[in-house]
């Protein structure tokens, strides 16, 4: 006996129920099965290698130029300015005439103190002729041993006299000397302090002019007072280099030597003031002028090198980001020596040649993939 089924509610409800078990398998198979691994994009980022190269090993301070000396010229005499026989802003050398005082009344006085010695010889002279005669009287009893006495330290005191009176010229010849005013020392002359016709004394405070010597010139410095020691050892090896550059990293203006390390650090801030000195013939270092000083100790040998912007600090200390060979970022600590010129010197943490981040380090998780992306960075830093 087979049973109809033609009721269009039953139909339906049989299409819903195989729906719904067909649904049920769907979602069974995809709770129950693993998803699908997701792999991570690689992070772009500018390499470079480490590299193995020597480096100067520098002591960086700021300094102040200042003439290797540093004369005021005045006078020495009271007189009249009759002349001056300089350009103000002139180079002059040792003994060059700079100025020319009223001499007359110094000469005056020179031939006044000649007349004198004249005079003074003059009566040696006849005392001498005296005393000759005392002496002739007193062997024939002509004459008294007093007389004879007298005479003879009549002679002593004339001979006396004679001596003040050269005394006395020398004196008058020296003060007119004084009365040509010569620069003591080769250098360059600063501004006139005092115009000709006026009257000048050897008490005036401000002098005559001002000559700096600028060349060779002398940069002086500062550095930590803990630096000293490893100074003292460098220079065991001879003269160290000091080398000034325009303020704010501009370029290198002169290259010298170190001359003084000064014998004591002062306490109030905590360093030590140093020199050196440079051959000046382009006037390129100017007395006052403000420079950055480097004082070269030495050279790492074959130190490991890295662009300075590679290096990062974290709370645990400074760290890089090395690329393996499978591509994969590895943070590694590192020990660095120094950073300067825009490089820096690792001791310990990293081998040559090996590959590291120098820019995108921010993007970058440890394990995570990293490629390439070559820039106009890192082709200057290679």
């Amino acid at each position: 006996m087979k049973i109809k089924v033609s009721s269009p509610s039953v139909r339906r409800g049989a299409l819903i129920l195989a729906v719904l078990v067909g649904g049920g398998v769907l979602l069974r198979d995809f709770f129950e099965s693993p998803p699908a691994a997701v792999t991570a994009p690689a992070v772009p980022a500018t390499l470079v290698q480490v590299k193995r190269e020597d480096v100067p090993n520098f002591l960086i301070g700021v300094g102040t130029v200042q003439a290797l000396a540093s004369v005021t010229v005045k006078a020495r005499i009271d007189g009249q300015l009759e002349r001056v026989d300089y350009v103000e802003g002139q180079d002059v050398k040792a003994g060059q005439v700079l100025a020319q005082l009223d001499a007359r009344p110094v000469r005056a006085q020179l031939e006044q103190v000649q007349a004198q010695k004249a005079r003074d010889e003059a009566q040696l002279a006849n005392a001498r002729l005296d005393l000759d005669r005392y002496a002739r009287l007193m062997k024939e009893d002509a004459t008294t041993q007093q007389t004879l006495d007298t005479q003879r330290a009549l002679v002593a005191q004339l001979q006396a006299a004679v001596q003040t009176d050269e005394a006395q010229i020398h004196y008058a010849q020296v003060q007119l000397g004084y009365a040509t005013i010569t620069a003591p020392l080769t250098g360059r002359t600063g501004a006139r302090l005092v115009d000709p016709g006026n009257i000048v004394h050897a008490t005036d405070a401000n002098g005559l002019v001002v000559i700096n010597q600028i060349d060779p010139i002398v940069v002086v410095f500062t550095l930590p007072g803990d630096a000293v020691q490893a100074i003292n050892r460098a220079q065991q090896s001879g003269r160290l280099s000091v080398l000034a550059y325009g303020r704010g990293g501009g370029e290198l203006l002169a290259r010298g030597t170190l001359v003084l390390v000064n014998n004591q650090i002062d306490v109030a801030s905590g360093t030590v003031q140093l020199k050196g000195r440079f051959a000046n013939p382009q006037h390129v270092l100017w007395p006052g002028q403000y420079v950055d000083v480097r004082l070269q100790l030495g050279e790492h040998a074959q130190a490991l090198t890295v662009p300075a912007p590679v290096v990062q600090r974290g709370q645990t200390g400074t760290y890089v980001y090395v690329i393996g060979a499978d591509g994969k970022a590895e943070l590694r600590p590192v020990e660095v020596l120094q950073i300067q010129d825009g490089k820096a010197v690792v001791a310990k943490g990293l081998r040559a040649e090996e590959t590291v981040v120098l820019d995108g380090q921010y993007k970058i998780k440890p394990g995570g993939p990293v490629v390439a992306a070559p820039t106009a960075a890192a082709e200057v830093a290679q």
